[in-house]
């Protein structure tokens, strides 16, 4: 009886696991659109960027329908949460305290970080050096916990919404720098007009117990299978020679890493 019991019950737990697996047709990506080359909305509203094109190949060659949701990086997790979309494609660090919220894919790009500054400003990257000196980030980034972890006593941390508004500041000379990824930095302010009058500066930080594994796509725990899904799907891209012809529209060396 007991055994019949038992069989009965796992019988049953089977049919409840597969009757709420879900089958994606549509995938909704969840991305800021305002952190070029990854991601940025243009004039119009159209978003566009490396990230976005990574997301209309993955939909593609997983044979489902695509739809990019954009929304500001400081509710980013908690939207997914709540069911705004269903992956963050964003450019996005994997990281210990985010694997705790979400789950990942594995890496779909890699980036190194680093500062930038007017080139006519002297900064010591030391303790002591950079004691009250004016440093930008993006609020909830990597970047600010690695300058709150290693200097929080001693710098001065500036946080904004997005970079668009740390590098006005920067002009402005109301901050002596910015910190965040290389590309970024490079896309969104040392290309542009007036980017001449700005460089890297300082050391170039990697180090994954702040900058994590490299940039993944952020899922729901409980959404397993599309997890699975986009990493068979990633892993297509880089085989099939669509992933380097899509980063090379952005990047003139190989973003994914080793």
């Amino acid at each position: 009886m007991k055994t019949w019991l038992i069989g009965t019950v796992l019988a049953a737990t089977m049919v409840s696991g597969l009757a709420q697996a879900k089958d994606w047709t549509t995938v909704r990506f969840g991305t800021e659109g305002a952190y070029p080359p990854f991601n940025w909305t243009d004039p119009d509203g159209t978003l566009k960027g490396f990230d976005v094109d990574m997301a209309k190949a993955l939909c593609k060659q997983m044979e489902v329908k695509c739809k990019i949701v954009r929304q500001d990086w400081d509710g980013i997790i908690p939207a997914l949460l709540a069911r705004k979309y269903d992956a963050i494609i964003a450019g996005m660090s994997i990281t210990d305290a985010r694997r705790r919220k979400v789950d990942f894919t594995h890496k779909y790009a890699l980036m190194p970080n680093k500062f930038i500054a007017k080139k006519t400003t002297h900064i010591d990257f030391t303790k002591q050096g950079l004691k009250g000196v004016k440093i930008g980030v993006q609020r909830a980034t990597t970047h600010d916990k690695y300058l709150s972890d290693n200097y929080g006593d001693y710098v001065n941390i500036v946080r904004y919404g997005s970079f668009d508004e740390a590098y006005l500041d920067l002009r402005n000379g109301r901050i002596a720098a910015v910190l965040g990824d290389a590309s970024a930095l490079q896309d969104g302010m040392l290309n542009k007009p007036g980017g001449d009058k700005y460089h890297f500066v300082g050391p170039t930080l990697t180090d994954p117990k702040w900058f994590g594994d490299g940039f993944g796509i952020a899922v729901r725990k409980q959404d397993k299978d599309l997890t699975k899904q986009l990493n068979a799907a990633i892993d297509a891209l880089r085989q099939n020679g669509q992933y380097q012809k899509i980063a090379g529209k952005y990047f003139d060396f190989d973003v994914y890493g080793e």
